[in-house]
């Protein structure tokens, strides 16, 4: 088989990769010839770990190719992933599909083969595949292109395996041509059990949204207890725990913290809660999640002034990770976008260090300074505050920190250090939902 991926970001540029890696023959292309061309001789623009092998390995073996030309990704192409970006758009918070629905009459256009599976892989609004299929039907009458959805559920940090090894597989179609493709591309899942929900276009589209949606709420729940059990004097990890084993709740998404943050959920829920009011069916959870999200990332801000005495123009402080989790570069809404303006804007001297800090530099303000190490980043700082739980982070020895301190506060924004042997170290430590 032959696939083409529209888009080398980053759901393109992975899913294009793992589909390569099953012994398909993937092309991916992309308007960017800068970008296009540093894949090509094996420099990845983002960071995710075993991409770069990945990508390096399957181009090598000829399976993986790169290319400005949408004409040339196509040729002789079974299937075509749409997988370009879907930002909100200003002033409403709707996805913003222009960038999708050019792709789709750009794909219509180039087609040359009947019975093409053209695959909505971006996220988008329930009723998008509705009208890629009149863009394509207008375009090319004389042809049939199969419209299809296939979202992707890749958590960054850990996408290949999410890939590799899915907790499913959603395919939405309404052809039997169409369901065919899909199933010989994932036919290494179907070989490992893999559930897949094969189902319409309509429902494909709902479900992500639904998923990304019920995700931020159970986020944002976790951090409304956190804050109560700081005033009952309860332990949100206890909470969490009773909560998680239950098999109905489930463990995951319970880490009480600043807020959450990404290229998804901030996004996604706003779309929801747009998309849903258009329809006449307001989602008012996610209309309240979003909106006590934003209302905590300032708040984080201000537990940071408040623990310097109210007051912190002059004074130094150590973050610890800004990307919005572990395993990334990406910056997209992460909850030092606010958190650390606002110390900026307060007068306090900030000095960050983050293990992968390329987008960092060009997203937070010119005031922040970076340092190359931990050590650096809390050297003589009135106060350290801890934002991404980054490894390298868990296992800084109390005693070391203390040292290099010229104060003692240490806010742990994601509860990753130990608070005993923290305050046993001299340190004034507090965390998210402890006593």
């Amino acid at each position: 088989m032959r696939v083409a991926v529209l888009g080398a970001g980053y759901v393109g540029l992975v899913s294009g990769a793992c589909f390569a890696e099953f012994g398909i023959n993937v092309c991916i292309v992309d308007t960017d010839p800068a970008k296009v061309e540093a894949l090509q001789r094996g420099v990845i623009p983002i960071y995710e770990p075993g991409l770069d092998k990945l990508v390096t390995e399957n181009h090598a073996d000829g399976r993986l190719s790169f290319t400005t030309s949408l004409e040339e990704a196509m040729e002789g192409a079974d299937c075509v992933f749409l997988a370009v970006g879907t930002p909100s758009r200003r002033g409403d918070g709707h996805a913003d599909l222009q960038y999708v629905f050019a792709a789709a009459e750009g794909v219509a256009r180039a087609a040359r083969k009947n019975n093409l599976v053209l695959v909505t892989k971006s996220t988008v609004p329930v009723g998008t595949g509705r009208k890629v299929k009149e863009i394509v039907e207008r375009v090319r009458p004389d042809l049939t292109i199969h419209v299809a959805s296939n979202p992707e559920f890749l958590r960054e940090g850990n996408a290949i395996g999410d890939f590799m090894r899915p907790d499913r597989v959603v395919l939405g179609a309404e052809s039997d041509a169409a369901f065919a493709v899909l199933r010989r591309l994932y036919r290494p899942l179907f070989l490992i059990e893999t559930p897949i929900v094969a189902t319409s276009i309509e429902t494909a589209e709902l479900i992500k949204y639904a998923a990304n949606a019920f995700l931020a709420t159970k986020i944002t729940f976790i951090n409304e207890i956190a804050d109560l059990c700081e005033r009952v004097g309860a332990d949100v990890h206890d909470v969490a725990r009773g909560m998680g084993l239950d098999g109905r709740i489930g463990r995951k998404f319970l880490h009480a913290g600043p807020g959450y943050g990404g290229s998804c959920f901030p996004k996604d829920t706003l779309a929801l809660a747009m998309t849903a009011r258009d329809a006449g069916s307001p989602v008012r959870l996610v209309e309240t999640t979003i909106a006590v999200n934003d209302a905590r990332k300032e708040a984080m801000a201000d537990r940071i002034i408040a623990a310097l005495g109210g007051d912190v123009a002059g004074k130094s402080i150590g973050i610890l990770g800004v990307t919005f989790k572990p395993e990334t570069d990406d910056m997209r809404d992460a909850p030092s976008l606010v958190i650390l303006p606002k110390l900026v804007a307060a007068g306090a001297k900030v000095t960050v260090h983050d293990p992968q800090p390329h987008q960092a530099r060009q997203s937070l303000p010119g005031a922040v300074t970076f340092a190359a190490t931990p050590m650096e980043a809390v050297k003589d700082a009135d106060a350290v505050a801890l934002l991404t739980e980054w490894n390298e982070y868990r296992s800084m020895a109390p005693e070391r920190l203390r040292g290099a301190m010229r104060g003692k506060v240490v806010l742990d924004l994601r509860n990753a250090w130990d608070p005993v042997a923290m305050r046993e170290a001299g340190l004034d430590y507090s965390g998210i939902g402890r006593p």
